[in-house]
């Protein structure tokens, strides 16, 4: 059996198809994976086969007269910025990429803003099995995303009037977005010999879908009764850099981080990912302030390749692997990612999430509304209120506590064995389903 995987975006997005990945090659299965430019090497560094099938975020923020701190504040100030300048320009060509690709290829295993997956599967008539990361990305009206532009929406409604209600708001969402983008989408299909679908660029399933993977832990969301078919949530796939291939992940732990460490107490851990730490503004010297007004240690994880310093009880870094730091920490701050959000879940340490934008906001709701975290917006991560929320959350044992037990819960979910062997049932069902399409060649 051979599987693509392809996925874009920040190593959020990457590493749960690395995980993915581990299981299946643990299987047997034959992986090649359809990345980024500036993602190759870190699937590489895993141990994989890679090809890039679009620019890297460097080169497309160039082409649009930015830096790439520049694009990234975009991203974070136009919330339509990622669809109007990374994903839908570069559609025709990755999906053409994309195509080059298939040949013996078994199975598709693509995000669902890859959505050149979806129209390679259904061309050449591969099953393909969906990923979806964030809650927020599979709107329900049971379940609707809290988040800034959702606001006008009832959350957790009671009834049908409330359902209803939603569920109207979600319609003319979905109209809004195929007259906006659909056209471009129904270009690349037609270019592939393909028909209008009339769906909703990632927020539809597309014909091809024979599963959607929604890997994130069910406490966080639930799958909801107004989910696609064939819908499961198995939990958060994490891979944090360890590989049969090497990567930064895989190097022993800092000597300076292993002393300061095994020196003090728990520390806060301050970090913004992968992508915003591209434009952090004042986030870290606030946190810096924060703890030493409070009088504890901190790590702040800054993404900027320096050497490693500590000033007091302050330690600053780059990088560190979250799943060798944040067990260690007593709290952690971020910004929301579902990735960073997972590994902290799967920690079992307690959360202030400060969102900037996008399901953000929606994730920093969710870990609330589980009692394990709260959150404020970045405009008020400052002075006084900054350091009251973390004084909250350190001087609150039941917060600690509940953090403790789903820890345990999301460490036995499995995730990546869980998709592994789903992906691979798929691919068995439709091996014995008569009603297959036939493949086309690319000869």
């Amino acid at each position: 059996m051979k599987a693509l995987l392809t996925t874009i975006g920040s190593l959020g997005d990457l590493h749960p198809f690395i995980a993915i990945g581990q299981a299946l090659s643990a299987r047997s299965v034959d992986l090649l994976f359809a990345v980024p430019a500036d993602q190759v090497e870190n699937v590489r560094a895993a141990g994989f086969d890679a090809v890039a099938i679009l620019p890297a975020f460097a080169t497309i923020s160039a082409s649009r007269g930015l830096t790439v701190p520049e694009a990234a504040r975009r991203i974070v100030t136009q919330r339509s910025f990622v669809l109007d300048a990374v994903i839908l320009p570069s559609l025709a060509e990755s999906t053409v990429a994309l195509d080059t690709l298939v040949d013996g290829i078994d199975v598709i295993v693509g995000s669902i803003f890859a959505l050149a997956a979806g129209i390679v599967a259904e061309k050449h008539g591969i099953p393909l099995v969906a990923i979806n990361l964030q809650p927020m990305a599979m709107p329900s009206r049971y379940d609707p995303p809290s988040t800034p532009d959702t606001a006008w929406m009832i959350q957790s409604p009671a009834g049908a009037i409330g359902r209803g209600w939603n569920r109207a708001l979600l319609d003319l969402m979905r109209a809004a977005i195929r007259l906006r983008y659909g056209g471009a989408v129904t270009r690349v299909r037609r270019a592939h010999g393909l028909r209008p679908n009339g769906r909703t660029p990632i927020f539809e399933p597309v014909a091809a879908q024979v599963a959607t993977l929604c890997c994130y832990s069910p406490l966080l969301a639930p799958v909801q009764p107004d989910a696609p078919p064939r819908t499961e949530a198995i939990g958060f796939p994490l891979f944090d850099g360890g590989s049969r291939g090497g990567g930064r992940g895989s190097a022993p732990p800092n000597p300076m981080l292993a002393a300061f460490l095994n020196a003090g107490p728990p520390p806060i851990v301050f970090t913004l990912g992968s992508f915003l730490v591209q434009s952090p503004g004042d986030f870290y010297t606030e946190a810096a302030a924060a703890a030493q007004a409070l009088g504890r240690r901190a790590i702040l994880l800054t993404g900027i390749a320096a050497t490693p310093h500590r000033q007091g009880e302050v330690m600053t870094l780059d990088y560190v692997p979250h799943s060798q730091l944040f067990g260690r920490a007593g709290l952690v701050v971020h910004h929301g990612g579902i990735g960073t959000t997972g590994q902290a879940m799967r920690s079992g340490v307690p959360q202030l999430i400060v969102p900037f934008f996008g399901d953000q906001f929606d994730n920093a709701a969710r870990v609330s509304r589980l009692g394990i975290g709260t959150w404020m917006g970045p405009a008020h991560f400052r002075g006084p209120a900054a350091i009251d929320a973390l004084r909250h959350l350190l001087d609150t044992p039941a917060v600690m506590t509940r953090a403790a037990v789903i820890g345990d819960h999301v460490r036995g979910e499995l995730a990546a064995e869980q998709a592994a062997e789903r992906i691979i049932a798929a691919v068995v069902a439709d091996d014995h389903d008569a009603m297959r399409p036939k493949r086309q060649s690319n000869a």
